[in-house]
């Protein structure tokens, strides 16, 4: 695998460094992944396409030089969704936050995946909302503290992935910061699905959630995420295709690594090219029908 340093300038932005991440972040190491990942993958530099919304990842596409767009809160995966139509053979990212994907995005979010567009949608959960203060997220665990529930956060958490296969996505895994050569192969896998995929990138925001929580210095946070993850690639994964795992109490507590679930649907996109050419070769043998009958100013997209 090709050093980042020396391809740095195929793939960064250099003018746009330093970034603003904090010291400990997990930002940077899921984007040298994501960079890793693309460069041992068969595409073409000018076919990529990284999407991303607002929040402290979403600042990952000024540094990415590929073809980038860094759009409004919440709505990353809309303007990905119009873009993939528009240019079917792009291969979209679309890198968001927890609060980026899952409060503000949520309704672009379970669309997205009940329609199985392709996008790779990378979600980091660092468990809070970093950039705007430290307020709770969807993601943020029952019981931690945040400045919008000084008390400790009362409601539960989503769980991504699930909300992600209930609404129809067809490719769902989840990484850490921890360990980024896992997060390699599973971007890896993910690029090459055709279909809506989620993998969800674990970060703990060093700041704004291990300062209020006590979780320690960033490299403690680090290596609590390490120790608490199960990997499925080490454990063995005999599961049906598209089956989350089966998760026993000796794993309850534990964070579960590794694709957990995948299935083959009807791509949207595919779907999409192939109903408008199925219409215009209608529309075309209606309109011959309509000039021979002498009647050639009705056309079938008016509904005459």
């Amino acid at each position: 695998m090709g050093s980042l340093n020396v391809r740095k300038r195929e793939y960064l932005r250099t003018k746009k460094l330093p970034h603003i991440w904090c010291p400990g972040c997990g930002n940077g190491i899921i984007t040298a992944a994501l960079i890793r990942a693309i460069e041992e993958l068969p595409f073409e530099h000018r076919d990529v396409v990284v999407v991303s919304g607002i929040g402290c990842s979403s600042r990952a596409t000024g540094y990415l030089n590929f073809n980038t767009l860094h759009t409004t809160h919440g709505r990353a995966l809309a303007y990905a969704t119009g873009l993939k139509l528009a240019r079917p053979e792009l291969k979209i990212f679309v890198i968001m936050g927890d609060g980026d994907c899952a409060a503000i995005g949520g309704n672009h979010f379970i669309h997205a995946a009940r329609r199985n567009i392709d996008l790779k949608a990378i979600i980091v959960n660092n468990y809070i909302y970093g950039m705007t203060g430290g307020q709770h997220s969807p993601l943020t665990p029952k019981g931690k503290k945040a400045t919008t529930a000084p008390g400790g956060t009362l409601e539960r958490p989503f769980d991504l992935l699930e909300l992600a296969r209930a609404a129809g996505a067809t490719f769902g895994a989840r990484g850490t910061a921890a360990n980024p050569r896992q997060l390699e192969r599973l971007i890896s896998s993910q690029a090459e699905h055709k279909g809506f995929s989620v993998l969800e990138a674990l970060s703990i925001c060093p700041t704004s959630m291990g300062r209020k929580n006590k979780e320690g210095s960033a490299v403690d946070m680090l290596r609590s995420l390490k120790e608490r993850s199960v990997s499925l690639e080490e454990e063995g994964d005999n599961r049906l295709p598209g089956a989350l795992p089966d998760v026993s109490s000796d794993l309850e507590g534990k964070i579960l690594t590794g694709v957990l679930y995948v299935r083959q649907e009807p791509e949207f996109t595919e779907e999409y090219y192939r109903m408008i050419s199925r219409c215009s070769k209608q529309q075309a043998g209606w309109e011959i029908n309509q000039y021979s009958a002498g009647n050639s100013n009705k056309g079938c997209l008016k509904g005459e």
